[in-house]
């Protein structure tokens, strides 16, 4: 059945767990975990300001989207809300902070950026908070 052509909504189920887990993980633990580290330190704020909003606000947001949004998505919460910063800071970073850069340099952002369109239009599937919540809210 797991090879097969029909849709076994378990095993797509399965596979949304493991999408949201694993990019999710990597988004915090790679990008917002050091990033919450920059807005914790002691001294000025160091930061790309790629859209004008100044250092401080674009790193806050950045925190915001790669920590919450991020930890958000691993446990299934708030899942397609939680993508839209993401998106936004993917595309921030490929068309802006890497807009003049060779391709390779953008393709790291635009391959978080799948993943997350992807859970956007999907949603985090039956093994999140969101469809726990939407269980125990129904019964």
């Amino acid at each position: 059945m797991l090879f097969s052509y029909e849709q076994n909504t378990k095993t797509t189920d399965l596979g949304l767990l493991f999408l949201r887990l694993s990019v999710g993980g990597l988004m915090l633990v790679q990008h917002g975990w050091p990033k919450l580290g920059k807005l914790m330190a002691e001294g000025p704020i160091k930061f790309a300001d790629p859209i004008g909003t100044g250092p401080e606000i674009a790193l806050y947001l950045t925190v915001f989207a790669e920590l919450i949004c991020a930890f958000l998505i691993m446990i299934g919460g708030l899942t397609r809300l939680s993508t839209i910063p993401l998106i936004i800071t993917m595309l921030v970073a490929i068309f802006i902070v890497h807009g003049d850069d060779p391709f390779k340099k953008q393709e790291f952002a635009l391959l978080y950026l799948i993943p997350f369109v992807l859970l956007l239009m999907t949603g985090a599937g039956r093994f999140s908070l969101d469809a726990f919540l939407r269980k125990n809210k129904t019964t």
